[in-house]
């Protein structure tokens, strides 16, 4: 293992016992000018995104105990969003371990909020699959200590944000439309689209809310990269 990825493992703390798993999580698709996706970290990625996401809901679980269910989801959600997982990279610095073409590495990407964000969680998964649950919850306890802390106060979902950026950059306000509602009304499912002036975004949701807090987050993901 170079020296880089000595200091990564190093930032990590964890002592991989097979080295190669955190390269493949440091792995970006453009790396080898994108020829094999598979030599990525996107597998480690989506492994990683659920195992993040058991992490976050457990912590939740022990630290809200007086919490309901919907208390607890908007919680979650501020720990597993992309903004999240991207300042959890920088915090140990895992962009300075990324394996990128050199086009990539000329464009910044060392620095991309969603490039940090999709490395973070393939870490994650990397650590899974290397030492177990154990380490990948050090990992998460350590990296998103200062997340956990912040929520104290109910953190705001994508809506809000959402309003809140459209404001910011000096666009309309969002509008969410219902485009469609299919399945038996003990479980609905909602397609919902929102609009801010040009811009788009469409999701769906077990309930009208939850496809609104959605499809404000794919907009917000493909319009800010996180």
């Amino acid at each position: 293992m170079s020296d880089r990825f000595q200091d990564v493992q190093a930032r990590i703390g964890h002592a991989f016992a097979d080295p190669a798993l955190l390269e493949r999580a440091l792995t970006h698709a453009s790396h080898g000018d994108g020829r094999s996706r598979a030599a990525s970290n996107e597998r480690l990625e989506f492994l990683g995104a659920r195992v993040l996401g058991l992490m976050a809901a457990e912590a939740l679980h022990e630290r809200f105990p007086d919490l309901d269910e919907g208390g607890l989801a908007v919680r979650l959600n501020a720990l597993v969003n992309k903004h999240a997982c991207a300042r959890a990279a920088l915090r140990c610095g895992l962009g300075e371990g990324l394996r990128l073409s050199a086009a990539e590495a000329r464009l910044g990407g060392r620095e991309k909020a969603s490039i940090l964000a999709d490395a973070c969680e393939a870490v994650i998964g990397a650590l899974f699959l290397d030492g177990g649950l154990d380490a990948a919850r050090a990992f998460f306890l350590t990296q998103w200590a200062e997340e956990l802390d912040g929520l104290t106060k109910r953190p705001r979902d994508a809506k809000s944000r959402l309003q809140e950026w459209a404001a910011q950059t000096g666009r309309p306000p969002p509008v969410y439309t219902v485009l469609a509602r299919s399945g038996p009304d003990h479980r609905p499912n909602f397609t919902v689209e929102v609009r801010v002036g040009e811009l788009r975004g469409e999701a769906q949701g077990s309930s009208k809310q939850g496809a609104e807090r959605a499809a404000a987050d794919q907009l917000l993901s493909a319009e800010t990269g996180i």
